[in-house]
C-alpha cells in the first residue's frame, strides 16, 4: 500500500512534464534523424553483408559452409526486418499507450 502510495506520488510530476519532451527545441528532430541514420545504415550493411555472403557462397565447395552461409544470410535478412519494423511499432504503440515520446516523433524511417 505504501509502495502504490509512493508511485502515485512519484509519477505525478512526470506526467505534468508530458509536453516538455515535444516542446524541446530540435529534440524530435534529432531523434527521427538519429533513427532514420540508423536505420540506413543497417539496410546499407543488410546489402554488404548478404552480397559478401553470396559471393563466398559462390567459391565455397564445402555443404557445411554454404549451410553457415545460408543461415547467415537468414539471421541477417531477420535483423533488418527487425530494424524497419522497430520504428513504426514503438509509433503506433507508444500513441496507443500514451507515451510522451510517441506523440511528437515519428520514428518511421519513410
Amino acid at each position: 500500500m505504501i509502495a502504490l502510495g509512493g508511485l502515485i506520488v512519484l509519477t505525478q510530476p512526470v506526467a505534468a512534464q508530458d509536453g516538455v519532451i515535444c516542446s524541446a527545441s530540435k529534440l524530435p528532430q534529432m531523434l527521427e534523424g538519429f533513427f532514420q541514420l540508423t536505420t540506413g545504415l543497417g539496410l546499407i550493411g543488410l546489402v554488404v553483408v548478404w552480397q559478401g555472403d553470396s559471393l563466398f557462397q559462390m567459391f565455397t565447395t564445402n555443404h557445411e559452409q554454404k549451410a553457415q552461409l545460408k543461415e547467415h544470410m537468414r539471421t541477417t535478412l531477420k535483423s533488418a526486418v527487425t530494424l524497419l519494423v522497430l520504428g513504426p511499432l514503438y509509433t503506433v504503440a507508444g500513441s496507443l499507450m500514451g507515451l510522451p515520446l510517441a506523440q511528437c516523433v515519428d520514428l518511421a524511417p519513410w
